[in-house]
């Protein structure tokens, strides 16, 4: 599929079903893969105690790095028989993490995900709604948060893809595979370097 024709007409969560499993789902499969994405959006709740435990300054992508790895304990894999629930469990909870990371690093409260919400508007919510008012989601921002997660979600053989691939060739577990690919992002080469632009433009 041509990245226009899937920014003009797809969903983030379609396209993460075209990459799972090669095709675009029906309704009735796009419903079902909402859902689960949306049942396993909660963290455990002894995970948040890793939260309290980090300095103030501590950085959000070593906070994500550190979360996600955690995950691993919370889920270990038996063989190969949790693969796709794992990676279901990874797609809904690392958004929940990224927010609270930088809710973290900003000294907010942690927002729970809200299940009537979609994918994108989700995310938004828990990074940007404090409890004391009402989170309007804004469209416009939403569309673009839904652009943006499209345009990465196939990114090619770059630093971070090759060293999930590297660790998960050795069958290590999901979450921990994923963390070291968190770790190369956090590079000031790679991921790394969106934060140096952002710093110069302020």
């Amino acid at each position: 599929y041509p990245i226009e024709q899937l920014a003009e007409n797809s969903s983030f969560v379609e396209v993460i079903y075209l990459l799972l499993y090669g095709e675009l789902p029906n309704k009735s499969e796009l419903e079902e893969f909402n859902k689960d994405l949306t049942y396993h959006s909660l963290i455990h709740e002894d995970m948040k105690r890793f939260f309290d435990g980090y300095p103030m300054n501590a950085h959000p992508m070593g906070v994500l790095a550190s979360t996600v790895a955690a995950l691993s304990t919370f889920y270990p894999a038996r063989v190969d028989g949790d693969i796709n629930l794992n990676i279901i469990r990874l797609l809904a909870k690392v958004k929940t993490l990224a927010a609270f990371s930088h809710k973290k690093s900003i000294g907010q409260p942690l927002i729970y995900p809200q299940n009537e919400l979609g994918f994108e508007e989700n995310f938004l919510h828990m990074m940007f709604a404090v409890p004391s008012e009402e989170y309007k989601i804004d469209s416009d921002m939403a569309n673009a948060m839904r652009l943006l997660l499209i345009l990465h979600a196939d990114h090619e053989q770059n630093c971070s893809t090759s060293t999930v691939r590297m660790v998960g060739s050795s069958r290590a577990n999901l979450f921990i595979s994923i963390a070291a690919g968190i770790g190369a992002l956090w590079g000031v080469l790679h991921g790394g370097a969106n934060q140096r632009v952002i710093e110069m433009l302020k």
